[in-house]
């Protein structure tokens, strides 16, 4: 079945239709990572978002049933050059086609996606839609009535509704509270090797209900769209500062630069993929790291002790931050990857030997 691809400047791609036909609608975003298009599909921060993968045969390992990283398909669509029919995996249970069927994912296959992630590159990510049902006219209208990106809350539609707990594997050293703004998986897959067993929160839980848990320490999760609709998370993080020793990932870099006085800016085509170079500036190493965000803080404005860490080797962009006193450090990048290198895994251990500095865990209920 033939579909169409349209960008909010009139540019239209014509390609078949892969999943379900339908129509879709969203920002248009491009990921250059080889391998990982199901924790792509699947990772919280790609609400809101049509991805383009930009590596050319997607879906040739097929789909398996570990590898998820949220309890559903995040993205809103999905654009690709060619979905393999055969996948050869012995962990595959299914095509990618039939993983997209069940979960109802309208996607496109057969587009010039070196042509459209150029575009991207050149003009800066825009709303798009995808159709099997509409003219190109009708859906370049239908696009120029929708609403953008920027200024809708995305980490309300993707948090737990809940609070629930993700034990830890072995022995248990420490009890660590995790804001839920759009988690993925393997972050509390990582804590629990640690040894730490993750009460996650929604993103609307207020200071006192996190701390009433009496957490040895609290992580501030990935998530989607513009940090700025966030004000209500800020506050929070705010009142938890100087309570516990904190570590944010991605968005929670994000929060934290809002809750020591700056602000954030869209990048013109974001950082996603995972080959990103990102400079530690105490030591001068430099990671490959996996990314996966479209704003960046604006280091201008850090204040109350708060400080850059690390920076993005491509453009200078601020990625990560660290307080020159307390307990606290975040970086803008995955380093629970899924997908992606494994280069930066250690900060989870280095959060964990925050938790044991501050004369925490050892002795949790």
């Amino acid at each position: 079945m033939k579909a169409l691809l349209a960008l909010e400047d009139g540019s239209v791609f014509e390609g078949r239709s892969l999943g379900v036909p339908g129509r879709t609608y969203g920002e248009v975003v491009f990921n250059t990572g080889m391998t990982g298009y199901q924790e792509i599909l699947t990772d919280p921060s790609y609400a809101g978002q049509i991805v383009c993968l930009t590596y050319p045969l997607i879906g040739n390992y097929g789909i398996n049933s570990e590898d998820f990283e949220s309890r559903r398909v995040q993205v809103e669509g999905l654009v690709v050059r060619e979905a393999a029919d055969l996948p050869s995996n012995w962990r595959a249970g299914r095509t990618l086609d039939q993983y997209l069927k069940e979960n109802n994912v309208v996607a496109i296959e057969g587009v010039d996606t070196r042509a459209l992630t150029r575009a991207l590159r050149i003009r800066g990510v825009m709303m798009g839609a995808i159709s099997t049902e509409e003219t190109p006219a009708e859906i370049l209208e239908r696009i120029r009535q929708s609403p953008g990106y920027s200024g809708i809350d995305f980490v309300r539609r993707v948090t737990t509704e809940q609070p629930y707990e993700w034990p830890a594997e072995g022995e248990e050293r420490y009890r660590v509270a995790l804001l839920d703004c759009g988690v993925k998986y393997n972050i509390m897959r990582n804590l629990a090797r640690l040894g730490c067993r993750t009460i996650v929160f929604p993103c609307t839980a207020r200071p006192e209900e996190i701390l009433e848990r009496n957490p040895d320490g609290i992580v501030l999760s990935p998530g989607p769209g513009d940090p700025d609709t966030l004000g209500y998370v800020v506050e929070t993080v705010k009142k938890l500062v100087g309570r516990k020793p904190i570590m944010g990932v991605c968005l929670g870099n994000q929060i934290l630069g809002y809750a020591f006085g700056s602000r954030t800016f869209k990048l013109k085509f974001g950082h996603r993929g995972s080959n990103h170079p990102v400079k530690d500036l105490l030591t001068g190493r430099v990671y490959i790291t996996s990314q996966n965000h479209g704003y960046a803080v604006d280091p201008a404005e850090l204040q109350g002790g708060m400080e850059v860490s690390q920076i993005n080797l491509n453009d200078g962009t601020v990625e990560g931050l660290r307080h020159r006193e307390l307990p606290i450090f975040s970086i803008q990048y995955h380093p629970e990857a899924s997908p992606g290198p494994r280069d930066t895994k250690g900060f989870f251990a280095e959060f964990v030997q925050m938790l044991q500095d501050a004369g925490r865990g050892t002795t949790v209920p």
